[in-house]
């Protein structure tokens, strides 16, 4: 195996001849059953304080025994498997009846540790632990994420004469040096180029954010501005990829004078940020110059995943102190009641909260490439291991993909405002109840929030799930549900938001009333082909006042242009790992 502390050249020189690398083609060995003792896993499982019923697991060892012994006679008769998992489509795992054979052997392997898994007696965020280390491992031992394993790769270095193992390898260093794998061809896109260029102007900066305006595209506007939170955990471009699947242009194009917060990605100076800070020298600010260089008392206000939990609580601050600075508020794929974070859940415990208020609770940063990492691992097999596959085995490099490329864009959080938002938010759930949680000396109650909503869910979403969405229809507007309006989309976190309606791609779900239930919302939901952004743009049109001409210019007397759209802090990048880290 290649190691970073070897030498690359001398390491390939073991290819130039064709006999020594074709050597390394010899055809792999069966792998071996795993071990079926039932006392050594009742005792493993022990360890994270569970159990599994003797019997349980004397049925599944039989099952196994018995699917395992019609695959062996399958392979003796040369007769291939079918293989239904996406991994071992091509022909080149049907061509040899071993190489299918290891492929069925691996897949009935991890039905049985996912089967053992799924049998564990345990409290339930045990058991969800348990089953993600054994969903990481299984798929960490796909027989596809090997060389050695791995006939497509094989053939690949056959045709081409050892050129895609030198790809494969040169694609990895290229990946160390970063400190993470590569999702997509990063020299296709540059920021403020072919990324993030619909026009506008900083006009607000401070230490946090710097606040765009964005230019008319439309001889009248609504009234009433539309200011956009996007997350401070990545970059705002997500919103303003490029001109065809921008949601920014879209929301001009259809006559709203746009304001988006661009977040800074901290540094070390930066690292003792609470998230009070988020609120009021950012989120609050934010509404605040909006309010003033559009000279309307309220306006319309955006917020995407934990931007809209930080707009969220900022409104409710806001109300407390006798302000209702909004006409309307959007949020999509928001937490505000943290009682189901989904799969993000092994992550978040007492324990692991507690260790990481020890490291940084007090000042540091929360390295973005850690969010990055973390995220990855929800969904190993299309985040990880099938780029592994792609760029490092078969030498090819990814495709340009301007959603990947932001998504490998990552940002640092400060320490002190990560660890407020992971324990009372994540592990104590506390926003969701009036007044348990205090924030710039207020107590904060969602409920007093005076302004329709309009929340999104994405039905696939494996960070925010969408029924975790929905229950924000119960905590705004209790008594006045009706004010409320929940949409579902198809597909997930991201690709569920940015779906323009130009594409004509997936679906969304609408019904007229909200329901007590996320499912009893779905059953009564009417399904609509293409995208629910029109969905949207009428629900802000309604609450963006009367048509007036559009701004001839950025900012006002207060607040002048200081430099053009993207603007400086979205260009800040985060800091490397190093070599040794790039692949933990």
């Amino acid at each position: 195996m290649f190691t970073p502390q070897g030498d690359p050249q001398a390491w390939m020189a073991k290819f130039a001849d064709p006999n020594a690398w074709q050597s390394m083609m010899q055809m792999p060995q069966i792998p071996p059953m795993p071990q079926m003792d039932a006392a050594s896993f009742a005792a493993t499982v022990k360890e994270f304080g569970a159990t599994i019923e003797p019997s349980v697991l004397a049925r599944l060892q039989s099952d196994y025994m018995q699917e395992m012994g019609s695959l062996w006679q399958q392979m003796l008769t040369a007769k291939a498997p079918v293989i239904a998992d996406k991994r071992f489509t091509s022909p080149e795992w049907q061509s040899n009846p071993m190489f299918a054979f290891n492929a069925a052997a691996y897949l009935l392997n991890a039905r049985f540790l996912m089967a053992m898994a799924d049998a564990v007696e345990a409290a339930p965020r045990a058991k969800q632990k348990i089953r993600f280390a054994v969903q990481q491992m299984v798929d960490a031992m796909s027989p596809a994420n090997f060389l050695v394993t791995n006939p497509e790769a094989q053939q690949k270095i056959v045709e081409t004469k050892g050129e895609s193992l030198a790809k494969g390898i040169a694609l990895m260093l290229e990946d160390m040096q970063k400190g993470r794998i590569s999702q997509t061809d990063e020299s296709a896109f540059e920021v403020g180029r072919n990324v993030a260029t619909t026009e506008g102007a900083v006009v607000f900066e401070n230490e946090l954010f710097q606040l765009i305006q964005y230019k008319p595209l439309t001889k009248t506007v609504y009234e009433r501005p539309l200011l956009l939170v996007p997350p401070c955990i990545n970059k705002y471009y997500i919103l303003d990829l490029q001109p065809e699947n921008s949601l920014v242009r879209h929301a001009v194009e259809q006559g709203h004078t746009v304001f988006l917060v661009s977040w800074v990605n901290p540094d070390a100076s930066l690292g003792n940020k609470t998230w009070d800070d988020y609120i009021l020298d950012g989120v609050v600010k934010a509404l605040n110059v909006t309010q003033e260089i559009s000279g309307q008392e309220q306006i319309n206000a955006l917020g995407f995943c934990v931007g809209g939990t930080l707009l969220s609580t900022a409104l409710a601050l806001l109300t407390a102190r006798g302000e209702n600075p909004v006409s309307s508020l959007t949020l999509l794929t928001t937490f505000l009641d943290f009682s189901d974070p989904g799969v993000i859940e092994v992550f978040i415990d007492e324990a692991q909260v507690s260790m990481r208020e020890q490291r940084l609770g007090n000042g540091g940063l929360m390295p973005g490439r850690d969010f990055a990492s973390a995220f990855s691992s929800l969904r190993p097999n299309d985040l990880v291991w099938n780029y592994v596959k792609t760029n490092y085995l078969k030498g090819e490099q990814p495709p340009a993909f301007d959603l990947l490329y932001w998504n490998a864009d990552s940002t640092n959080l400060p320490g002190p405002m990560f660890c407020w938002y992971l324990r009372n938010l994540y592990l104590e759930n506390r926003l969701r109840t009036p007044g348990k949680v205090t924030v710039a000396g207020e107590k904060i109650d969602l409920s007093m929030i005076d302004a329709p909503a309009f929340i999104y869910g994405s039905r696939e979403d494996h960070i925010v799930p969408w029924t975790a969405a929905y229950e924000s229809v119960k905590l705004l507007n209790p008594k006045q549900r009706g004010r409320n309006k929940f949409v579902l989309g198809a597909s997930g976190h991201i690709a569920g938001v940015i779906n323009p309606p130009a594409k004509k791609k997936r679906s969304y779900w609408s019904a007229d009333q909200a329901s007590d239930s996320a499912e009893q919302w779905l059953a009564e939901a009417k399904e609509t082909p293409g995208s629910w952004w029109p969905e949207w743009t009428a629900f802000l049109a309604a609450n963006a006042g009367d048509q007036v001409p559009a701004p001839r210019k950025f900012g006002n007397a207060t607040y002048k242009p200081i430099e053009p759209a993207p603007g400086r802090y979205v260009k800040v990048k985060a800091e490397k790992q190093g070599l040794a880290s790039a692949f933990v």
